[in-house]
């Protein structure tokens, strides 16, 4: 049997056997196991059901994962995207007013997008068109969105409405009607109460782990942050019954897509249309960076893989069929009931740990799967707790604002506006929007607008579009 998992994985083609696969997968997992806690958590303030949610969650990272390695034959694994879920979340949901069900719907279209990019020039075309400064501050500012809902979700930042001015006064039935406007001001916490004092004691317990390196940092501390909020009263304890440990069900989000009134309306369509962009780019450069970040260190691509990538010459069978992989993921998250499904990061760690080939994301799929049986444990996990998560892989996330040329006018501007107006909007379309704008504005001023790819200048026009319909 040894001998067939090793032929059928070509670990000894690849410099690796099946004791350093297994390891690696391992690790892979350890460092990327917290989002089986904080997606739920996430999605569930939609008004998902937390238990399906999770059970969807865990399905869709195993079966994505299961085929990037028996497919794709590569040690990455994959699972609902960090950034993707607070966009479904608070940008799909909360700003805009899409039921889940509509947002889910909207992601099965990405996927369906990202199958077809994938396949077709369309990737290279928008890796071509799309500046790498804005690739870099996208990602950015995705860190630094993930890491003010960890904030605020801890409660270390409070946010008090304050009343700023008198827009207008009306004589209506003899009486006096002020329509005031209201300032919501953030403020630090007094830290007084339980919730921010356990998710500060979080943050310092998982950035003391991080800096002594020890892996699976943000899952151990996630469960030390949990294990002290029983003490503290805001952790809560299940009943721990044997019959609580079988998986909840997945019924209440499985299939549950709503495309009929999506497509109902034309102002709709038109938002959601803009949305699939959003987070069709968002997971296409997320994907394409991993994998080219991971690939150049470690051989696993080897070079006419990455210099196809960066040159968009095309890319070999094993590239092909990673992105493949990758581009089916969302739409199978979809269906299950989840936000985009992604390659992770984080699928770094294990390969740094010696996993060369697909037996490194199938050790990743069985953990994953072994979780089912522990859904009280992991539902049990306290805002408090994930929030410390959101906030480290903020941290990491914002490793991209190093990539910018902060010393050229006509890259920091549109990188600007992209990092900064994602959190500040609660948004993160608005702030690539924004980004596309201050770009096109920096090449038509200074002359360059020939440098402009015209799939640029076609996705700036929509997004100005969308922006003109929502005012009207």
């Amino acid at each position: 049997m040894l001998n067939s998992i090793d032929k059928y994985f070509a670990i000894k083609e690849n410099n690796s056997d099946i004791k350093t696969e297994v390891i690696a997968g391992l690790t892979t997992f350890i460092t990327m196991a917290y989002i089986i806690i904080v997606n739920p958590s996430i999605l569930s303030l939609t008004g998902m059901d937390k238990g399906s949610v999770f059970v969807a969650t865990i399905f869709s990272s195993a079966v994505a994962t299961l085929i990037m390695g028996l497919y794709a034959n590569v040690p990455f694994a994959q699972a609902p995207g960090m950034g993707l879920n607070a966009f479904f979340t608070f940008t799909v949901v909360f700003s805009l007013g899409m039921s889940w069900q509509q947002a889910l719907a909207i992601v099965f279209i990405c996927g369906v997008l990202n199958f077809i990019i994938v396949i077709t020039n369309i990737r290279k075309m928008l890796i071509e068109a799309i500046p790498e400064s804005l690739q870099y501050a996208i990602g950015a500012g995705i860190g630094l969105f993930i890491a003010y809902i960890g904030l605020k979700n801890g409660r270390i930042l409070n946010f008090i409405v304050e009343q700023v001015n008198i827009l207008h006064a009306t004589i209506k039935d003899g009486n006096l009607i002020e329509a005031v406007t209201n300032d919501v001001i953030p403020s630090i916490s007094r830290f007084n109460t339980a919730v921010p004092v356990l998710a500060l004691i979080g943050v310092v317990v998982t950035v003391i782990l991080m800096l002594m390196k020890i892996r699976g940092a943000i899952l151990i501390g996630v469960i030390i942050t949990t294990i002290i909020g029983i003490f503290t009263g805001v952790t809560l304890l299940p009943s721990m019954s044997p019959k609580d440990f079988l998986p909840p069900s997945i019924e209440p989000t499985f299939f549950k897509l709503d495309f009929s009134s999506l497509f109902a309306n034309t102002d709709i369509l038109l938002t959601a249309l803009s949305l699939v962009f959003a987070f069709s780019l968002t997971d296409t450069f997320d994907t394409i960076g991993t994998f080219i970040g991971t690939g150049k260190k470690s051989g696993i691509f080897d070079e006419k893989d990455i210099d196809a990538l960066e040159h968009k010459k095309g890319a070999s069978s094993k590239m092909d069929r990673a992105m493949i992989s990758d581009g089916i993921a969302t739409s199978i998250g979809a269906i299950m009931g989840t936000s985009n499904v992604t390659t992770y990061v984080e699928s770094a760690s294990g390969i740094s740990a010696g996993g060369r080939t697909g037996l490194t994301a199938v050790v990743v799929a069985i953990c994953f799967l072994i979780c089912l049986f522990f859904a009280p444990l992991a539902l049990m996990v306290p805002a408090a707790a994930t929030a410390a998560a959101l906030i480290i892989v903020g941290i990491l996330m914002l490793e991209n604002v190093s990539k910018i040329n902060w010393s050229s006018l006509e890259e920091a501007i549109p990188a600007f506006f992209t990092v900064v107006i994602m959190p500040f909007s609660y948004s993160i379309s608005n702030g690539i929007a924004a980004g596309f704008i201050f770009y096109l504005i920096v090449k038509l001023v200074t002359g360059k607008y020939k440098e402009v790819h015209p799939i640029l200048y076609l996705i700036t026009g929509l997004f100005i579009i969308n922006f003109i319909v929502n005012a009207l």
